[in-house]
C-alpha cells in the first residue's frame, strides 16, 4: 500500500472512531436523564456544557493545527476524549458529571478541527472528491456506536460498563494507527485571525454551518429522547439509530450527488428533505412515521457538513485548518443555541412542538446558500 493509501486509511479509522465515541455518549443521554432524574429544562442545562466546552477548544485548535502538524493535536486530544467518556460514566454526583461532559466536548472539537485539516490535504492530493466518504465513515461509526449502545440498553449493560468498554478499546485504536497519519500538513500563510470586517466567503460558510449543526446537533441530542417520550418506546436509541443509518448511508453518496447535480442544488435538496421529514415526525408521532421521518431528515442533513468544510479549505484568505476553525465557530454557536433551546422550548409547549425548530433551521440553507454561490460566482 503506497503512503497516501495508508494515510486514507489510517484519517478513516480516525473518523470512524470519533463517531464511534460521540454515538456512544449521544445514545446514553435518555440513561443520564432518568439516572440523574432531570426534567427536560434541567437536561437542557447539562447539553449546553457541550457547546460552551466546545467554544473555548475553538480557539485553541485553530492555535494548536496551526503551530504544529495536525496529527500531535489529533492524537493527545483523541486520547484525552477516550478517557473523558470513562469520567462521564463513572460519574455518581453532578459536578463530576459536567466536568467529564465539558472534557469531552473540549477534546472531541479539538480533534475534529485536526481530522477535518487532515481530510483537506489529503484531498487536494486526489482529483476525486473523498471528504464526503470521510464524513460518511464518521456516520459509520455513528451508526454503530448507536447499534452497540441498543444491545447495550436492550440486555441491560449499565452505563459505566458500556462507557469503559468503548473508551478503553477506541483508546487503544486510535494509538496503534497514529504513526499512519499525515504527518506534515503545517502550512505558513494564514493562519491568523484577521480582525474587522466579516469576509463574506467564510461568513456565509459559518452561517450554514450554524443552521446545519443546529439542526444536525439537535437531532444527535433529542432524538432518542423524542422516541422514548412521545413515542412511547422503551428502546429509546432507534430514534438516534435510524438517524445515523440514514446520514451515513447518504454521505458516502454525496460525493457523486454534487457531481451530478452540483452544490447549489445540493443544499436545496436537503433542505426540502429536512422539512419534509420533521414534518412527518411531528404531525404523526408514531413508530414507523416517526422512523421514516428521522431517516429523512438524516438524508436530508447529510451532505451539508461535508460540502460546507469543503469550500472552506479553498479560501483565499485562511489556510485550510485556521477557515476550519473559523466556520466551526459559527457550527458550536449552533449547538450552542440548538439543543438547548429544544429543552426550553419543549418544558413550556412540549417536545413534538419545539422539533418546529429543525425546520426553521433546515430551510435557512436554500437562502444562505444561494447568496453564498452568487457571490463566489461574482
Amino acid at each position: 500500500m503506497d503512503k497516501v493509501s495508508s494515510q486514507r486509511v489510517a484519517l478513516s479509522v480516525y473518523f470512524l472512531l470519533l463517531g464511534f465515541c460521540f454515538a456512544s455518549w449521544a445514545s446514553r443521554i435518555p440513561s443520564i436523564k432518568t439516572n440523574f432524574n432531570f426534567d427536560e429544562a434541567e437536561l437542557g442545562n447539562l447539553l449546553l456544557v457541550m457547546p460552551i466546552s466546545s467554544l473555548i477548544g475553538l480557539p485553541i485548535s485553530g492555535w494548536l493545527v496551526s503551530k504544529f502538524n495536525s496529527r500531535v493535536p489529533l492524537l493527545i486530544s483523541y486520547m484525552v476524549l477516550c478517557l473523558s467518556l470513562l469520567m462521564i460514566g463513572f460519574a455518581s454526583e453532578l459536578a463530576y458529571l459536567i466536568l467529564g461532559v465539558a472534557l469531552f466536548a473540549f477534546c472531541t472539537r479539538i480533534a475534529n478541527i485536526a481530522v477535518n485539516t487532515q481530510s483537506i490535504t489529503l484531498q487536494k492530493q486526489r482529483e476525486k472528491k473523498i471528504i464526503g466518504s470521510f464524513h460518511g465513515l464518521w456516520s459509520l461509526g455513528g451508526l454503530a456506536g448507536a447499534l452497540f449502545s441498543t444491545i447495550m440498553v436492550q440486555v441491560g449493560v449499565k452505563m459505566v460498563d458500556h462507557f469503559l468498554f468503548v473508551g478503553l478499546f477506541c483508546l487503544v485504536l486510535g494509538v496503534i494507527t497514529y504513526p499512519f497519519l499525515i504527518d506534515r500538513d503545517k502550512t505558513e500563510i494564514g493562519n491568523k485571525l484577521i480582525l474587522g470586517k466579516p469576509d463574506k466567503y467564510i461568513l456565509y460558510l459559518g452561517l450554514m454551518v450554524f443552521f446545519g449543526a443546529l439542526c444536525e446537533g439537535g437531532m444527535y441530542d433529542w432524538s432518542g429522547v423524542y422516541f422514548k417520550e412521545v413515542v412511547g418506546e422503551e428502546i429509546f436509541t432507534l430514534g438516534y439509530l435510524i438517524f445515523m443509518a440514514f446520514m451515513a448511508l447518504s454521505r458516502f453518496y454525496s460525493d457523486r450527488l454534487v457531481d451530478r447535480i452540483g452544490m447549489p442544488k445540493t443544499y436545496i435538496l436537503g433542505a426540502s428533505i429536512v422539512t419534509f421529514g420533521i414534518l412527518l415526525a411531528i404531525v404523526f408521532p408514531f413508530y414507523w412515521s416517526v422512523l421514516i421521518g428521522f431517516s429523512l431528515v438524516g438524508i436530508g442533513v447529510a451532505a451539508v457538513f461535508p460540502m460546507t468544510f469543503s469550500l472552506a479549505g479553498s479560501s483565499k484568505k485562511y489556510s485550510p485548518g485556521m477557515a476550519i476553525s473559523i466556520i466551526s465557530t459559527y457550527g458550536i454557536a449552533g449547538m450552542l443555541i440548538g439543543p438547548p433551546l429544544v429543552g426550553y422550548v419543549a418544558h413550556a409547549v412540549g417536545l413534538q412542538y419545539a422539533f418546529v425548530l429543525f425546520i426553521f433551521s433546515g430551510l435557512m440553507l436554500i437562502p444562505l446558500s444561494q447568496l453564498f454561490f452568487r457571490l463566489k460566482n461574482e
